[in-house]
C-alpha cells in the first residue's frame, strides 16, 4: 500500500489550511494486527452462506456441482468448487443420487441446517426487521436525491444484512419509509426512493453521543471532535498533531446536510465527507466493507474523491485492511482489539457459522497431525528394526572373525622348528627381510580394525556383553601374536649368528 501522505499548507487566498496534491512529510502505512484479524477471520465466510442460500433455494434441498461451478463468480468462490465443498465437511455434504456416477450432488448438514434455522428466525425478527429499516431509511436521507439504485443495493445486501427476497419481502412492510420505483436510468432495474423524511433519524451517531456527553448543552453545528486511534507504532509528529488538533475544532456539519457547495479540498469538506463515511459505515453490520464498493456507493452520491481523499489521509478514523486480496474499509472506534464493540443479532449469528467453519479446520489439522505421528512411528520402528539387525549382524560377525584369526594366529613350536630349518636352507636369507616378511605379513593389522568393529557394535546395540567378549578375545590373540614374534625375532637372530 502506498503512503500515507499529509502536508500542513495554507492557501493565501483562501485562508483555510488544506491538504496538499504534493505531501512535504510522508507517514507510512502501519499495519493493525487487530483489526486486520476481524477482516480474515471472515475468510470464506460469504461464499459458504452464499452456496448455503443456493442449496436451500433448491425444491430437492441439493445441486449438482457443476451448478455451483457455473456459478463461481458471483458466488465468490475463491477455490475450485469441489475442493471449497470438501474443506468444510460439517457444512456440505457430497453423494452421488441413485448410485450413478455421475457429477456429484451437494446437500447441507444437520449442524449448517440448524445455524440457519436461526438465521431465519433473525431475518424474521420484528427487532431485526425495524432495525434494517431505520438503517436503510437512514442510507436513503443521507443521499441527496434520496433514492439509491437496486443494483447498488444488491453491492451492499451483505453490509446492510439483507435477506434474499428483501424486495419482495421487507420493502412493503414499510411503506412509510421507502418503496421501490422504476429507474430513470437505462438498465437499471429499479430505485429504492424515501417516501417521508424523519426528524428523528436525521441525527448521527456522532451528534448523539456529543448529546448526552454535552447534557441538553449541544446545539447544531458545534464542534465535534471525532475519536481517533492510530495503530501501534504510528508516528504523529509535531506538524501534524497540531493540524489534527486544529481540524478537530472545525464545525461539525451534519450527514444529512448538504454541504457539495464547500470547495472539494477544503478542510470543513473533507471534515463533513467524513462525517458522511462515519455515518454510512456505522449502518454496517460489521462496520465495515469493501472499498470498492463504497467508492461505487461514493460515486452514485457525487463523492467518490471526497471519500477517496478521507480514506487515504485519515487513518486514525478509517484503517484500510488489505486482507483477503482487496481493501476493505474499517471503522476503527467501532472495534476494541479486533473485535466489535457493539455486537447485533445478525452478527452473533454470523459468529456462529465462523465456529463451525473453525471446527472443520481443527479437526482437518488434529487428523493431518495424527496422520504424521503415525507416520513417524511406523519409520520409527522400521529403523529401530534395521539398527537392531545391523547390529546383530556386526556383533556376530565381529565375535566369529575373532574367534577365528585367534585360532589362525596360534603357532605351534613345531611349525616354528619348520620355519627354522627353511631359514637354515635358504642362503639370501637376513634378519632384515626377516622382518619385512613379518611386517607384510599383515596380521597385526587385524585385531585393531576388529577391535574397532567391536566398539561400533557396542554403540549401536546398547549391550555391552558381546563387544566386550570381543575385546578380550582380541587381547588374548594379541598377546599370542608378541609371543610368537618374539621367538621368531629370536630363532632368526640364532640363524644368523650360525650362518656367520
Amino acid at each position: 500500500m502506498k503512503s500515507i501522505f499529509r502536508t500542513i499548507s495554507h492557501r493565501r487566498h483562501t485562508g483555510h489550511r488544506t491538504f496538499a496534491d504534493t505531501a512535504e512529510d510522508a507517514y507510512k502505512f502501519v499495519r493493525d494486527r487487530g483489526l486486520d484479524h476481524a477482516v480474515e477471520r471472515e475468510k470464506n465466510l460469504r461464499p459458504l452462506l452464499s452456496i448455503k442460500d443456493l442449496i436451500r433455494s433448491e425444491p430437492a434441498k441439493s445441486i449438482p456441482i457443476s451448478v455451483i461451478a457455473s456459478q463461481k463468480d458471483s458466488l465468490r468462490v475463491p477455490l475450485r468448487p469441489i475442493e471449497f465443498i470438501r474443506g468444510y465437511t460439517s457444512a456440505f455434504q457430497e453423494f452421488l443420487p441413485g448410485g450413478i456416477g455421475i457429477h456429484p450432488h451437494i446437500s447441507l448438514t444437520p449442524e449448517i441446517l440448524n445455524l440457519d434455522a436461526e438465521e431465519q428466525l433473525v431475518y424474521g425478527s420484528e427487532s431485526y426487521k425495524q432495525g434494517l429499516a431505520d438503517r436503510l431509511l437512514k442510507l436513503l436521507m443521507i443521499n441527496r436525491i434520496n433514492r439509491i439504485p437496486l443494483e447498488i443495493l444488491d453491492l451492499l445486501k451483505w453490509d446492510l444484512g439483507l435477506p434474499q427476497d428483501y424486495v419482495e419481502t421487507m420493502v412493503p412492510e414499510f411503506p412509510d419509509y421507502f418503496r421501490v420505483i422504476k429507474s430513470r436510468s437505462r438498465g437499471c432495474i429499479g430505485e429504492l426512493e424515501l417516501v417521508c423524511w424523519s426528524n428523528e433519524h436525521s441525527v448521527s451517531v456522532l451528534e448523539k453521543k456529543a448529546r448526552a456527553a454535552a447534557k441538553g448543552d449541544y446545539s447544531k453545528g458545534s464542534p465535534i471532535a471525532f475519536p481517533m486511534k492510530f495503530s501501534n507504532g504510528f508516528v504523529v509528529d509535531k506538524k501534524m498533531k497540531k493540524w489534527i488538533d486544529e481540524w478537530q475544532k472545525l464545525p461539525y456539519i451534519s450527514p444529512y446536510e448538504n454541504a457539495l457547495h464547500l470547495p472539494a479540498t477544503s478542510d470543513e469538506s473533507d471534515k463533513w465527507a467524513a462525517a458522511v463515511l462515519h455515518e454510512i459505515l456505522n449502518l454496517f453490520v460489521s462496520k465495515k466493507v469493501e472499498k470498492d464498493a463504497v467508492l461505487h456507493l461514493g460515486e452514485f452520491m457525487g463523492l467518490r474523491s471526497r471519500f477517496k481523499r478521507v480514506l487515504h489521509n485519515l487513518p486514525g478514523i478509517f484503517y484500510l485492511s488489505s486482507k483477503l486480496r482487496t481493501h476493505t474499509v474499517v471503522l476503527v472506534d467501532a472495534y476494541k482489539r479486533g473485535v466489535l464493540i457493539e455486537s447485533n443479532q445478525l452478527a452473533t449469528s454470523r459468529n456462529r457459522y465462523m465456529k463451525l467453519m473453525s471446527k472443520v479446520k481443527k479437526a482437518n489439522n488434529a487428523v493431518s497431525s495424527r496422520k504424521r505421528e503415525d507416520k513417524g512411528k511406523v519409520e520409527g520402528e522400521v529403523c529401530d528394526t534395521d539398527a537392531k539387525a545391523e547390529d546383530d549382524d556386526d556383533s556376530d560377525i565381529s565375535g566369529s572373525e575373532v574367534e577365528d584369526e585367534g585360532v589362525e594366529d596360534v603357532v605351534d613350536d613345531d611349525e616354528v622348528d619348520q620355519n627354522q630349518s627353511r631359514k637354515r636352507g635358504s642362503r639370501d636369507s637376513s634378519p632384515r627381510a626377516g622382518r619385512r616378511s613379518f611386517g607384510n605379513s599383515g596380521s597385526q593389522e587385524k585385531p585393531h580394525s576388529r577391535s574397532r568393529a567391536g566398539r561400533r557394535s557396542f554403540g549401536k546395540s546398547g549391550s555391552p556383553e558381546k563387544p566386550r567378549s570381543g575385546r578380550n578375545k582380541v587381547n588374548l590373540t594379541t598377546e599370542k601374536r608378541t609371543q610368537i614374534a618374539s621367538r621368531i625375532m629370536y630363532l632368526v637372530k640364532w640363524t644368523s649368528s650360525e650362518e656367520l
